[in-house]
């Protein structure tokens, strides 16, 4: 059954781990793939906190992804990669690098949003936020707001959080999940419709737009701040490919925040292919049939399911660590596919 998440792309999961209260606002997300996945990235953002980013470059060698940790924390909270790579090594799953079933080498990037003023300074991620996510990871429902990297989230004067979305295009699903924390606006302030509201699908939002100013108070900026996420697909795509889907989906996040991809936000987007199905070459708008139309449909796709993974992070979100959630600053119900927070 579709869900309207990311893991309606076959055989990718999603975990979440978070802490709230006794000074504890972050957490970490983890977006499991099945074996054999391709994977790319594509950073806009002025200053971004990473992991593994450069293998992910198309001319080298690595050319799988087994996982992508999301975590709050800052640069602290990379250190969840770590409790990923242990839950995998476990299970001896990653890239195998001698003849023992054991002699892997788990291939998990990741990337942090800036979440530090929403919790007591050392309060952050770890290794055990990591872990914890991969135990928790399932495929269906994925739950939506202030959970996992989202917990801390902000998006311009609103509490932000985790959001997704999928979409079917030419047989293909391609789904997106995105860490909705950034320095811009994803709702226009004067009249309380989300930049991208212009892209749901099937009244997904459940939302009455309110058409006039919200009760917004001014809380002091950070202008520290990261939208991060993933797009998977279950198309078989090579690295290049993949990176084409990562390009696309930052489009989405463009359209969805105002400003995006300033000098104080890391935007960072992993794109994960899982081969499951071949790309069938596409009649082009020019020319002979060629592979490269099929590609552009799904890169449209991608930023269309970002755009709205993004405004369902913003209206799943709850008040939280003295940040006005949506639904309260223009005093709306949220009935649409949100998810919930646990």
């Amino acid at each position: 059954m579709r869900t309207n998440a990311i893991t309606d792309v076959a055989g990718v999961e999603v975990g979440h781990h978070q802490r709230i209260g006794d000074g504890w606002a972050t957490g970490t997300t983890v977006v499991l793939l099945p074996p054999g996945s391709s994977g790319a990235v594509d950073g806009r953002g002025g200053a971004p906190g990473t992991r593994e980013t450069d293998l992910l470059v198309p001319e080298n060698l690595v050319d799988q992804v087994d996982a992508v940790c999301l975590s709050g924390g800052s640069a602290y909270g990379l250190a969840a990669a770590d409790g990923v790579m242990r839950w995998f090594d476990e299970r001896h799953r990653g890239m195998r690098i001698g003849a023992g079933e054991h002699e892997v080498v788990p291939i998990v990037p990741g990337a942090v949003i800036f979440d530090l003023p929403r919790s007591d300074w050392g309060n952050r991620p770890d290794a055990d936020f990591g872990y914890l996510a991969c135990t928790l990871a399932a495929s269906g429902r994925v739950a939506q707001g202030c959970v996992g990297a989202g917990t801390g989230a902000r998006v311009g004067s609103l509490k932000g959080g985790v959001g997704t979305a999928s979409a079917e295009v030419d047989g293909f699903t391609v789904g997106a999940l995105a860490v909705v924390n950034a320095a811009g606006e994803a709702v226009d302030p004067s009249t309380g419709r989300p930049w991208a509201a212009d892209h749901e699908v099937d009244g997904e939002f459940g939302v009455t737009w309110p058409d006039r100013p919200g009760d917004v108070p001014t809380a002091p900026r950070t202008d520290l701040n990261t939208t991060v996420g993933v797009v998977a697909v279950d198309a078989d795509l090579t690295k290049t490919e993949c990176r084409r889907i990562a390009v696309a989906a930052q489009d989405g996040l463009a359209r969805a925040i105002r400003p995006a991809h300033s000098m104080f936000d890391g935007d960072t987007v992993f794109a994960a292919a899982t081969r499951a199905r071949p790309l069938v070459a596409a009649d082009a708008p020019f020319g002979p049939v060629a592979r490269a139309a099929g590609l552009d449909r799904l890169c449209a796709a991608a930023a269309e399911v970002f755009a709205r993974a993004v405004v369902h992070g913003v209206l799943s979100a709850t008040s939280l660590a003295g940040l006005p959630a949506y639904r309260d600053a223009w005093n709306v119900s949220t009935s649409g596919n949100t998810g919930s927070r646990t």
